[in-house]
């Protein structure tokens, strides 16, 4: 028998907390939630999907949702700053009926899975990659024959152990991109799409490096999984039936496979769709290559974003990146996009792991002087999930547990940072919005000379002069909730996260019989 589905994504408005790059909220299908309801829908339960991303958080919305459709099953995704927005959640729909089977997924969920469990009303979570795990679910099989997942019985948690990756991804159903209502991405900022409406895309997943302030293998593992170009091509040609007119790349390491890439690319160009695309995410400055550059050029591609991070190589090198994406490496990536005409996006940040003043001045002066076309900087936060959020909790440098305090823009001190005080980490912020962006006078021309050339001028007056009135960090737009007062509690001080999942998955909860021994606190 069929089940009705409800797929939550929580509201992006309070991430930003009303700080400067609240100009650039990434509104835009949830890539997630549409992959996990295609499967569902491939056998056959009825799927529906409300993205709160591009509005303030209202749990009536919600709640009346629920009452008109009365699912069966509520999903919902969150990352660690959406955290508190998935609690409250979790309690309204078991107010609404306790019958509603309530489960959780996405970055933050997967990476603490059972203190996710007690800090909510969720009756399982979806550990990592969820896409035939939910469909699973939906179909009714007990949790305790289902690979993959957290869930509580009584008073216990137990695990069903890890769930093999996806190695064939051409295999998945497309993503359910239907169920978003298009019509609330025409929101997104002009900084970030060129012709909206805007969706999202993967080509591959997955990632083999490891920086220790990314999560990303919690959720789709450590190794790197590709779609076939024909299959990547049909997802593009079935995103402008739709009627999307653009998408954003997500995968983690796109380039990185350059004659695969290349392949993605010529296949885009040769198929005469007109869609133009952005690689989002960041790419690694080692995979930079004239010839790939003019296939992405010709393709439809207009930007490029790379994590930069940090101007030091010796930081570089301490978190996890070094090796051949160095500073000078990057500089020649950005002059390789430039001469492809294509614009570049840099991502810095300050506050890693490995800085120190002196550090996090020679990523200002870096930033100051490689010619991109826009930049963004933040704060360096200790996701769960990361080696940087464990070595800090093991260390005891952790002095928060507030996930709606947990944004890269945060004006909260989250954690002890082993060289700098935080004041000084916040200092550092300001000055690379003052010194890089507001009165660094190259980067202010060349964003002149190509709002002219583009004709995007009056679009890049608009979000400057926003930019120039709102804080560098912030905390102004905190969610009003349905129940706070009666959230379930996780005693942190005293019972410190454990490891992440995918670091201790191989080694044991093979059998659901395997307690993880949590007592629940309510």
């Amino acid at each position: 028998m069929p089940n009705k589905v409800l797929l939550i994504n929580p509201s992006y408005s309070a991430s930003y907390g009303g700080a400067k790059v609240s100009i650039v909220n990434p509104v835009a299908p949830t890539l997630g939630l549409a992959t996990i309801a295609a499967t569902a829908l491939q056998r056959g339960h009825k799927v529906e999907i409300l993205d709160m991303s591009w509005r303030p958080y209202d749990y009536e919305v919600i709640r009346n949702l629920i009452l008109k459709i009365k699912p069966d099953i509520v999903g919902i995704t969150g990352t660690t700053p959406l955290m508190n927005q998935l609690r409250d959640i979790s309690v309204l729909v078991k107010d609404i009926s306790k019958n509603i089977l309530v489960v959780g997924g996405g970055p933050h969920p997967s990476a603490l899975p059972e203190e996710t469990l007690q800090e909510t009303m969720l009756d399982a979570v979806l550990v990592g990659e969820a896409d035939y795990t939910f469909a699973d679910l939906c179909d009714g099989i007990p949790l305790s024959d289902i690979k993959g997942i957290f869930y509580r019985e009584d008073e216990t948690i137990f695990s069903t152990g890890t769930r093999p990756l996806i190695s064939n991804l051409d295999e998945l159903p497309m993503p359910a991109w239907h169920l978003y209502n298009i019509k609330d991405y025409y929101k997104i900022s002009r900084l970030l799409c060129k012709r909206r409406p805007l969706s999202t895309v993967e080509f591959s997943r997955g990632c083999v490096y490891k920086c220790d302030f990314c999560a990303s293998k919690i959720s789709l593992g450590l190794g790197y999984r590709k779609k076939s170009p024909e299959r990547c091509v049909e997802e593009v040609k079935h995103l402008k039936a739709l009627g999307y007119k653009e998408f954003m790349l997500t995968d983690d390491i796109f380039t990185s496979d350059q004659k695969w890439a290349r392949k993605v690319c010529d296949k885009i160009y040769e198929s005469g769709v007109d869609m133009a695309w952005t690689c989002t995410n960041g790419i690694r400055v080692e995979s930079a290559d004239d010839e790939l550059f003019k296939s992405l050029r010709r393709s439809g591609c207009y930007r490029v974003s790379f994590g930069f991070e940090s101007g030091s190589n010796e930081v570089l090198k301490a978190f996890g990146k070094g090796g051949q994406a160095t500073v000078e490496q990057a500089t020649k990536a950005v002059r390789m996009a430039r001469k492809a005409g294509i614009d570049s996006n840099g991502y810095f940040m300050v506050g890693l792991s490995a800085d120190t003043e002196k550090t996090m001045q020679e990523t200002i002066d870096f930033a100051r002087t490689i010619p991109v076309d826009m930049m963004k900087a933040s704060i360096c936060i200790a996701f769960p999930g990361t080696k940087m959020f464990n070595d800090y909790s093991k260390k005891g440098l952790i002095r928060s547990y507030d996930w709606d305090e947990y944004m890269v823009y945060t004006a909260q001190d989250l954690f002890a940072h082993e060289n700098l005080d935080f004041n000084v980490i916040q200092k550092y912020m300001k000055k690379f919005f003052l010194n890089c962006i507001l009165f660094n006078p190259r980067f202010i021309i060349r964003r002149l000379i190509r709002g002219i050339r583009t004709g995007e001028f009056f679009w890049d007056a608009y979000y400057a002069l926003r930019f120039s009135f709102l804080p560098t960090t912030g905390n102004e737009s905190k969610s009003i909730y349905y129940s706070k007062e009666r959230w379930p509690q996780y005693d942190f001080a005293n019972r410190p996260p454990k490891p992440a999942f995918y670091q201790i998955a191989r080694k044991n909860h093979t059998h659901v019989e395997k307690k993880m021994g949590a007592v629940m606190q309510r």
